[in-house]
């Protein structure tokens, strides 16, 4: 029985964070919705700056649950700047953590509020959250045939005029890499194998579309393309065979003890332009990234296993850096739902935002 309990307790330490990024989110888009309302005579720009701001609190008190919280070890390698650029983040794609991830190195360069996301279209129909990653200038694109190029590029190209700071993620694969569904890797690899491109064994085929669109709008307006290969610690069986990455949920529950991360800096002037040759580029880039991880998992010599070649920095986030954000919006939150005024406007906003989010999505990109 006590056994049962202490499981039951261990696999619930992602409720209070669950609770906490979830439950301050009508409170987030309250303030948002406020300022957007207050800035609409005001320029562009200035918007942009504030709105920055916004994230970067919300976005910092999130780290605090997937960095202090967790306890997890963030292991860098690489060349990560200590300055803020604008960029494209390139990055292998095998779980939803992937995108906090993201957001950790640009904690690491305090141009957390810069980050920006090339998402699914079918993203943007999630309650608040789908309606407010467009506005603070995510771009969401549909696969192959579907995938509207002019429309990306508008989005961008509004972005650079309003001197929007750039830190754009773009996982190139499409999807995730789920060992649990091998008929993916299987196509993919057939697809390699069809244009006669190298065969993949830890990514996926890396489709080039956004990130071509993305490069060549912006190439006068980006500092770098950082070319980022995540790899979790622990996601092997005792066969020596991948698993699934963890989730959020595991994460949360301390189930990932460190996060691997290797960056490698890009300068536009060795990026090709044409798309034909950017994506011969960018399948030499996933090549590499596969030779990281088969290096990562598959070492022949144990020693070198679980760990990236290079030196490494064991980086560690400061609770200064998260929890006054943690304080700030679940003080806010708290002191709503202590009047009964504050519960009816915080109920109305997760009802009459999620509508007008889905609402103004279907409407405008």
């Amino acid at each position: 029985m006590l056994l049962s309990l202490v499981l039951h307790t261990y696999s619930m330490r992602y409720v209070l964070p669950a609770a906490v990024m979830m439950g301050t989110a009508p409170t987030y888009v309250l303030a948002w919705g406020a300022w957007r309302l207050l800035s609409a005579v005001l320029p562009a720009r200035f918007y942009r700056e504030v709105d920055d701001r916004l994230y970067t609190i919300y976005q910092s008190m999130v780290l605090f649950f997937f960095e202090n919280y967790t306890g997890v070890q963030v292991i860098i390698y690489g060349d990560l700047p200590k300055n803020k650029e604008n960029v494209i983040y390139l990055s292998n794609h095998q779980c939803t953590v992937d995108w906090i991830v993201a957001d950790m190195l640009a904690m690491r360069q305090n141009a957390l509020g810069h980050v920006r996301y090339v998402l699914k279209d079918g993203l943007k129909w999630l309650p608040l959250y789908g309606w407010y990653f467009s506005q603070h200038g995510g771009v969401y694109v549909k696969r192959s045939a579907k995938f509207n190029e002019k429309e990306m590029r508008e989005k961008l190209r509004a972005q650079m005029k309003a001197e929007t700071p750039m830190y754009l993620v773009i996982f190139p694969e499409g999807t995730r890499y789920n060992p649990e569904i091998p008929k993916v890797i299987a196509d993919s690899q057939s697809f390699a194998e069809k244009e006669g491109l190298a065969i993949l064994k830890h990514v996926l085929t890396p489709r080039v579309k956004a990130t071509h669109v993305a490069i060549d709008t912006m190439k006068d307006y980006l500092d770098a393309v950082y070319d980022v290969t995540v790899a979790y610690e622990g996601t092997v069986d005792h066969k020596g065979q991948r698993k699934l990455a963890p989730s959020m949920t595991e994460f949360l529950c301390k189930e990932c003890p460190r996060v691997h991360i290797f960056i490698d800096r890009i300068d536009l002037k060795d990026i090709p332009e044409e798309q034909m040759y950017m994506r011969r580029w960018l399948h030499e880039r996933f090549e590499i990234k596969d030779k990281l991880l088969i290096e990562f998992y598959d070492a022949k010599d144990s020693k070198r296993r679980n760990k990236f070649p290079g030196k490494s920095v064991h980086s560690k986030l400061s609770l200064k850096k998260t929890f006054p954000s943690l304080l700030f919006l679940g003080g806010l939150t708290a002191s709503m739902l202590l009047t009964e005024s504050g519960r009816k406007l915080y109920v109305k906003t997760w009802i009459y935002g999620t509508l007008i989010g889905c609402l103004w999505v279907s409407i405008k990109p």
